[in-house]
């Protein structure tokens, strides 16, 4: 069975390499737009499959499975409200992004404030990405390939902490080669690739954990049981006492997801590279739908996982690559691995790939060598990326005995997407607002976000009020502070938006309907599911 597993599994990821060099390898990696943004190149459908492919990493996959097996349907908020966050960035940000012609967000705020907030943003992501982001993608990932591909049987390493250090390292130094070696494209065209598996194989899990409950009587047999056992496991609305209580989803979840969705850097960048707004419009809405797909691949199999395991001391970061192992035929879950590492390595070199650019363009280019030459650029770029790259993977072992995995990664998200998005939301929205409070909230909402995390007695106001609640209070502080510094100590002329004419900026006329039946859509959702 296992050399049946691994034969599958090496053949699968195998493939998706080779056509991925086959489509890409005439491609421009010498000057920085062929490299960091793909020749501003892509088209709705590769633009979608890697928007996709970017955020469906084990920690969804792995983390938001086990957040279910926890609680149930209500954490689908991270797909679901997403979908709104979605429609925000094609109607109202990807326009304003393609017009200032930026490759990356801090460019944006260098555009609207100046230098010195461009680098304050640049650090915070450069951090953000190497202690938060990168680890846990590859924590996450070496804990679904353990279960699903029973590492410890198939290495003979009984040692899980040295099984979890080798498998780490493993996956990041292949991605470390798909993203440093390949650019923007190669990552864009290996995310579709994986993306069409990782559906199709979700599915799969799907059908089999149903037929598993049932007892393989059917799904439809299985969805019974489930609905008769489990009925408060299928409920949309979560509870005071649950990782996401329904009245969050109108604060600080709904302002996560739009940092996340409209405003990070490591998704951003797919739809910068679009060929035109329209085609970036159609990526980003088309990604969209998908989403609302996600909780029959991503929340479902945990509450089948629960059904199946609650009783056998589980763990719920461990639940999805068990009921995968446990399931799935040989074959296809040596398939379903393959595309795991697909969505591994898409998160972690679209991270990196998204880091060396931020280095590239704001720090090496910005401040350390001004005069840099396109090739300097690139080379530092990817200099950087292996620096970036060993890091993580020294981290990643270290997250090992987190209560739950996706909990954890929102929570530190929180600390650098609620300043940015603030900063960006006011800097679009008004012309007079200046610098100096820009620098403000970047750095002030970090650290009152971290101290009431981690430093007493502050950490008691999140418990008291939610934490999502307590990063959407933050939130309203930093808008309000930057309008009142704005009326204080205004700009000296009003902010005006030039188009640089990278692209053509004529919408998609679709782009409206489409976004609001998309909404209508999330609405209908919660109330079919609601308890």
């Amino acid at each position: 069975m296992h050399m049946l597993t691994l034969a599958s599994f090496l053949f699968f990821t195998g493939l998706v390499a080779f056509i991925t060099w086959r489509i890409t390898r005439g491609d421009d990696h010498s000057s920085t737009t062929g490299y960091f943004l793909a020749g501003r190149s892509l088209t709705f459908p590769l633009i979608a499959g890697s928007l996709l492919m970017t955020n469906l990493s084990t920690e969804q996959m792995v983390g938001l499975n086990g957040a279910a097996f926890a609680d149930g349907l209500s954490v689908m908020a991270w797909e679901v409200v997403a979908v709104i966050a979605l429609v925000a960035l094609a109607l109202f940000f990807l326009p304003r992004f393609l017009k200032s012609g930026i490759t990356t967000l801090p460019q944006l705020l260098e555009i609207r404030f100046d230098k010195g907030t461009q680098l304050i943003t640049n650090v915070i992501f450069l951090i953000a990405y190497a202690v938060i982001l990168l680890p846990i993608i590859l924590y996450s990932g070496a804990i679904g390939l353990q279960g699903m591909l029973d590492l410890q049987g198939l290495t003979g390493i009984q040692s899980s902490s040295t099984l979890l250090w080798l498998t780490v390292w493993i996956v990041g130094i292949i991605g470390a080669i798909y993203a440093l070696f390949g650019g923007l494209r190669t990552v864009a065209v290996s995310d579709t690739l994986n993306g069409i598996g990782l559906l199709v194989g979700g599915f799969v899990v799907v059908y089999f954990g149903l037929q598993a409950v049932s007892g393989g009587t059917g799904i439809m047999e299985g969805w019974s049981i489930l609905k008769q056992s489990d009925p408060d496991k299928l409920n949309s609305i979560g509870g005071s006492e649950q990782q996401v209580p329904f009245f969050t989803l109108f604060t600080g979840v709904f302002l996560i997801n739009l940092f996340y969705w409209s405003t990070n850097q490591q998704i951003i960048q797919r739809t910068l590279a679009a060929k035109n707004l329209a085609e970036g419009q159609k990526g980003v809405l088309l990604t969209g739908l998908f989403k609302l797909l996600g909780p029959l691949y991503l929340v479902l199999p945990g509450i089948i996982a629960y059904n199946l395991y609650a009783d056998q001391g589980v763990q719920a970061d461990e639940a999805y690559g068990h009921l995968v192992f446990n399931v799935l035929p040989p074959y296809l879950t040596g398939f379903f691995a393959a595309v795991m590492v697909g969505a591994i390595l898409s998160s972690f070199n679209s991270a990196l790939n998204s880091t060396t650019t931020i280095f590239s363009l704001g720090i090496y280019k910005g401040v350390l060598n001004k005069d840099a030459t396109e090739q300097e650029i690139v080379k530092s770029g990817k200099v950087f990326g292996w620096i970036m790259a060993i890091i993580t993977m020294i981290i990643a072992p270290l997250l090992a005995g987190q209560d739950s995995l996706f909990g954890y990664l929102q929570k530190m998200n929180a600390i650098y997407f609620i300043p940015i998005l603030a900063v960006v939301l006011v800097g679009l929205l008004t012309k007079r607002v200046p610098p100096m409070a820009a620098k403000i909230a970047l750095v002030g909402g970090c650290l009152l976000i971290a101290a009431g995390y981690f430093v007493p007695p502050f950490n008691l106001l999140p418990e008291i009020m939610n934490e999502f609640h307590f990063v959407a209070l933050v939130f309203a502080l930093l808008v309000v502070m930057m309008l009142i510094v704005g009326k204080l100590r205004p700009r000296e002329t009003d902010w005006v938006q030039e188009h640089v004419g990278g692209v053509d900026l004529t919408p998609w006329k679709g782009a409206l309907p489409s976004g609001v039946a998309l909404i209508i859509l999330v609405i209908i959702i919660y109330i079919s599911f609601a308890g």
